[in-house]
This record gives C-alpha cells, sequence and structure tokens, in this order.
C-alpha cells in the first residue's frame, strides 16, 4: 500500500520544467458594462493572463478584486466569490487569473468567464 501511494504521489508531482497549477474557482465577470470589457473583447484570447487588483476602499465593496488586462479594467470578481480571494491577496497568496470563457451572449454576465488559480 504505502509503494502506491508514493507511486500516486510521484505520477502527481509535475515533470521537470512544469508547474503545477490548483484552480481556485471560476467566475463570470462581473461589472462588465462599468468596465472596458466591451471595448478590448475582440481581442481577448481565452487563456489570457489577467491581473487581479484589490480595491479595500471601494465604496461600494469592502472586498473588491478588480479584474484587468493589460492594465485595462475589465470588471470585478463577483461580490458572493471575492472574500476569499481579498482575503488572499492581501496576505500575498499569489493568485493568478486567466480567461477562461469567451461568449457572444446578450446578457452581459456570461460573456467573459475567468479562473483564478495558485501556482
Amino acid at each position: 500500500m504505502r509503494s502506491l501511494l508514493s507511486l500516486l504521489l510521484l505520477l502527481a508531482l509535475p515533470a521537470h520544467g512544469q508547474s503545477v497549477q490548483l484552480l481556485v474557482q471560476s467566475s463570470p465577470l462581473a461589472g462588465f458594462r462599468y468596465g472596458e470589457a466591451a471595448s478590448v473583447m475582440p481581442l481577448l484570447r481565452a487563456g489570457d493572463a489577467l491581473d487581479l487588483v484589490r480595491e479595500p476602499d471601494n465604496p461600494h465593496d469592502p472586498d473588491a478584486v478588480r479584474v484587468e488586462w493589460r492594465g485595462r479594467k475589465l470588471g470585478y470578481v463577483p461580490r458572493r466569490q471575492n472574500a476569499a480571494l481579498a482575503w488572499g491577496l492581501e496576505r500575498g497568496t499569489p493568485l493568478r487569473a486567466r480567461v477562461s470563457r469567451l461568449a457572444e451572449d446578450p446578457n452581459p454576465a456570461r460573456r467573459i468567464e475567468i479562473e483564478v488559480y495558485l501556482e
């Protein structure tokens, strides 16, 4: 049994030079209408890196986490899903984000989906 566990752990380790990514959450982009998401959406691609920026002084949400692409504000992590990310970002947790899905949808809340992960 111990050798089986050792083998499973060995298989779970990344190959030399690769990194492990642990998915933390997947969310739709909130606030699509209030950022630059509409204007840059034709340029976005699934897999594009995103930046997560804390906004502790945000008057609407003290746990606000802004989502940026190449320095341009796209929107926010949804309020119902941002508290743990805000906590982690404040403590220096190496959280990364990327575009996971793009869709032409009449509902702005369904146009961009993001994934947040630990690397």
